[in-house]
């Protein structure tokens, strides 16, 4: 299988030609790509290197190799002029620098890896008000599922929130250092406030689930009282 910009698909299949029959995807296509993936198990899997350099080649790779389903497939990353070619690790993640983890009450989660729309972040992206030692300055609690807040009028699912700053996942696109205006509703009232998103990667979850930004939000003029009482009412 190849996935890559239209443009390029000729050359990469000239290249590949003694793999036998290959199917093509444009990198425009990478939810149908996945689905057709872990339908057919194919032995060779192949990222045009500027589709595989950004988020949604990235989020592609790394959801190929944590399923087991494909676990025997070799995943190639190649140039179209040829003149580079990578087999990716199934140890490795793809190519990103990595931020601080979130820290919870009651233990660290493993690092992630974060993306902005154009390519991988740095810690000098990234707003400076967060502690990026992995510590944090208020306890960080998971929050039940289906609990929603609005960034920007548009809904996101809580993962979890403390009183300086939340984890999200987002249908509508976040990138880092964007101001988002944050709506949190309670049964009184709705609390409003300012916010910045600190990190965000683009993800593909299961193939029937549509795509989604994850992203962390620092809060910017929250009331911690309130916050704090939303954190008590809504955590695990």
């Amino acid at each position: 299988m190849i996935i890559a910009a239209l443009n390029l698909t000729p050359s990469l299949c000239e290249r590949l030609a003694d793999e036998g029959e290959l199917l093509t995807f444009a990198d425009t296509e990478p939810i149908q790509a996945l689905q057709t993936i872990l339908e057919q198990h194919p032995r060779l899997i192949v990222l045009e290197r500027l589709f595989a350099a950004t988020p949604r080649g990235a989020a592609l790779i790394n959801r190929i190799k944590t399923d087991p389903q494909v676990s025997q497939a070799e995943i190639r990353v190649m140039s179209h002029t040829g003149d580079y070619t990578r087999v990716v690790s199934r140890g490795a993640v793809a190519e990103p620098a990595v931020v601080a983890p979130p820290v919870y009450a009651g233990g660290t989660e493993s690092r992630e890896r974060e993306y902005e729309a154009d390519g991988p972040i740095t810690l000098d992206d990234a707003p400076r008000q967060l502690d990026w030692h992995g510590t944090r300055r208020a306890a960080r609690f998971r929050i039940r599922q289906g609990v929603e807040i609005q960034l920007d009028g548009n809904p996101a699912n809580l993962v979890d929130l403390s009183v300086m700053g939340a984890q999200v996942i987002s249908a509508t696109i976040l990138r880092p250092n964007q101001r988002v205006r944050i709506s949190v509703p309670t049964d009184e009232f709705v609390m409003r406030f300012r916010g910045a998103v600190a990190w965000a990667k683009f993800e593909l979850p299961k193939p029937t689930e549509p795509p989604r930004y994850r992203a962390g939000v620092e809060f910017a003029d929250a009331d911690a009282a309130a916050m704090d009482e939303y954190c008590s009412k809504f955590k695990l």
